[in-house]
């Protein structure tokens, strides 16, 4: 067990649970995760190999027993008749039959319907009445001749949910960690294993828990298929609900003007909207407006009344187009249904992640460490609920006086919703809450930059900070970075097309007819090289070993590379790419001396010899000569490539800059071109040296 794992379990004793535990009982279970971890939470919150093992056996008993899958529900029903009384887990939803004025459950896997149910246990959880609850029930059979009786009784009805926590242990606990072990619980809680994660991939993770804990919090997620966007509001939270974009109706989700039954904003804490993307998609114009209202206000009309909620609203669907071609063609809500891409509606949103920046998600991705069982920390969101800690900047920062009011509170929520999540117990240091509050602000200027491009009449905004000594920080969102060519222009405009601030001005065309070539950071062309440092962000792609390296290799009869982490076999294949970049700049009838100076691995060095001689042998046949030695210590940290062409450069990661991808997938552009990659944050430093 890592010494986090460690940790989490000392700190969190009963509260957490192995998440890869949760596919070994699903099995064929239709049901969410936070349903499986509230049993695993009873039986395997702990650490001990032989607890654990009985508890799944047991958990295993009592899903093969009690869960009632719908392909078995005449057997379950038989089994309640036969026995007179049985225990059952299965979803339950309450309708009030106003003829009768009676209460009556409908059981959605075992397909019987009108139980009657007391009012009290409706006033106790009446989320019954909207969406549905998973409950653990015992059901009991009583026939009778009268056929407007059901014969089906609901004796005990238990939601599957923490009843009650302890906050205070929580905030003491908590304060046990440091800020990147904290990122690192959560992100496990979550389910993903932090390790395929950087910093900022990490936080996008933990973006998508905000409307858990802060009110009325409007969140949109755009981008390619299988990145996880509805994973978290479907199975994350009983007090959340994922319901499809194509079945929102005003009665299902405000009120319904008829019956007076309100709807699922008066009883979720979070309602999220799945497949929401899709220009050909229907949408009732009402319903778009009343959503404009209470995104804003907060409340909503029933007739004369007017009646106010707090829950969060989530829009995740699917981009249709690369994110190049949106920022040249169209703009980043591009994919969204006529009716809702509307100025004011999408000015009403507080937060754009960029689904693109995502990973899809592979299966070794998932965690098998320990995390919060997910019940537990979804009650701590839901505590933080009533907290604000929007002002907890604003002893170090201040933001613009360019910045409107709605830009500033839509800033303020997501900066008191990651707050909440990263440090409930305060305390947090001025470059963490500075970290913050830019990824706060990059995520609404992400929705302004959109509207600018939408609706002339938006005035062009000056998303930047200041410190207590006036220095002033601008805040630019990741795509403006990468494409600033593409960026804030009219739809169709696109001026002197550069390249990206990264390689970026690596070398700049002589030719108009050369610049229309090179519309990419991966390609480059021949200019006087100069000295330069380069800072590339977290997530960027565009970055390869060609554009960054390609034009100082260029005429190289010697070229050292001194890096003391080339052991395994990812930072070994980094190698092999660079010498294919070293390849592309050498005429074929010349040769290139290239000597690598690492450290030996202490448990796989027979292994790390055999990647260096098989690179060895192959490069052997194209004109390198590579040759490796283990020269320095364990100790040397420095990495940096010298070139007998009078130049330096200088990598405060080597080469390891890029984030993990699938090495096996060989359809994948990520393992393909290097270009495709998303980076770690990394620099690099080109030094011009005595030849």
């Amino acid at each position: 067990m890592s010494e986090l794992n460690q940790k989490i379990c000392d700190e969190f004793a009963g509260l957490v649970v192995r998440k890869d535990l949760v596919k070994t009982v699903k099995g064929n279970a239709i049901v969410p995760s936070y349903v499986l971890e509230y049993l695993l939470g009873q039986y395997c919150a702990t650490n001990d190999e032989a607890s654990i093992e009985s508890g799944i056996q047991t958990v295993k008993e009592i899903l093969a027993k009690h869960y009632v899958h719908r392909n078995e529900a005449g057997l379950v029903r038989s089994t309640i008749r036969e026995k007179g009384r049985y225990k059952i887990i299965d979803k339950v939803s309450v309708s009030l039959n106003d003829k009768k004025d009676v209460y009556e459950a409908e059981f959605s896997n075992l397909g019987i319907k009108k139980v009657l149910i007391d009012s009290g246990t409706v006033k106790k959880h009446p989320k019954l009445l909207v969406g549905g609850v998973w409950v653990i029930a015992d059901i009991e059979y009583d026939h009778t001749d009268d056929k407007d009786t059901s014969p089906w009784l609901l004796s005990t009805i238990k939601p599957i949910q923490m009843s009650h926590f302890d906050y205070d242990g929580y905030i003491d606990s908590r304060s046990k960690f440091n800020l990147d072990e904290w990122i690192d619980v959560l992100v496990q809680s979550i389910g993903f294993n932090p390790e395929f994660f950087g910093r900022r991939s990490k936080l996008m993770q933990l973006v998508r828990l905000i409307p858990f804990c802060e009110r009325n919090y409007n969140l949109i997620e755009l981008g390619p298929k299988g990145t996880g966007k509805s994973h978290i509001y479907s199975e994350f939270s009983p007090h959340g609900i994922l319901i499809s974009g194509g079945e929102v109706t005003v009665p299902k989700l405000f009120v319904n003007n008829s019956s007076g039954k309100l709807g699922l904003v008066g009883y979720w804490d979070t309602v999220a909207f799945d497949e929401f993307a899709g220009k050909q998609k229907r949408v009732d114009k009402a319903l778009v407006d009343i959503m404009k209202n209470y995104m804003a206000n907060k409340s909503f009309s029933r007739g004369v009344e007017t009646l106010g909620a707090d829950a969060s609203m989530a829009f995740v669907g699917n981009t249709e187009h690369s994110l190049p071609y949106m920022l040249k063609h169209s703009d980043l809500f591009d994919a969204l249904p006529e009716k809702f891409y509307d100025s004011a509606f999408l000015d009403r949103l507080h937060f754009y992640i960029p689904g693109w920046e995502v990973d899809i998600i592979r299966g070794e991705m998932f965690s098998d460490g320990y995390g919060f069982v997910v019940d537990y920390l979804a009650e701590v969101l839901r505590h933080l609920r009533n907290q604000d800690y929007s002002d907890q900047y604003q002893e170090y920062f201040q933001l613009s006086s360019q910045i409107s009011t709605r830009d500033r509170d839509a800033v303020h929520k997501t900066f008191s919703g990651l707050m909440k999540i990263l440090f409930p117990q305060g305390g947090a240091t001025e470059t963490e809450i500075e970290e913050i509050l830019k990824f706060a602000m990059e995520g609404r200027k992400r929705v302004k930059d959109q509207l600018f491009r939408i609706d002339s009449t938006y005035a062009d905004v000056n998303f930047a900070y200041s410190n207590n000594a006036g220095k002033e920080a601008p805040v630019q969102t990741l795509e403006e970075l990468q494409y600033p060519n593409y960026f804030n222009k009219t739809v169709g405009e696109v001026t002197d097309i550069g390249m990206p601030d990264l390689d970026i001005d690596l070398v700049h065309s002589s030719s108009e007819s050369e610049k229309s070539k090179s519309d990419n950071v991966g390609e480059y062309r021949d200019e006087e090289l100069k000295e330069q440092h380069l800072t590339v962000a977290e997530n960027q792609q565009g970055v390869s070993y060609d554009s960054l390296f390609g034009p100082y290799f260029k005429g190289a009869k010697h070229i050292t590379i001194i890096d003391p982490y080339i052991r395994l076999f990812y930072q070994a294949k980094n190698l092999m790419e660079l010498l294919e970049t070293i390849i592309k700049q050498k005429s074929e009838e010349e040769e290139v001396v290239v000597s690598l100076i690492t450290v030996e691995d202490d448990f796989k060095g027979e292994q790390q010899r055999e990647y260096f001689e098989k690179i060895q042998a192959s490069m052997f046949a194209v004109g390198i000569k590579f040759s490796y030695s283990f020269e320095i210590s364990d100790s040397q940290h420095a990495r940096y490539v010298v070139i007998d062409t009078g130049w330096k450069v200088s990598l405060d990661r080597g080469l390891d800059i890029f984030q993990q991808y699938d090495v096996n997938d060989a359809f994948s552009l990520t393992n393909r071109l290097q270009k495709h990659r998303a980076c770690k944050a990394f620099e690099v430093t080109f030094i011009k040296t005595d030849t």
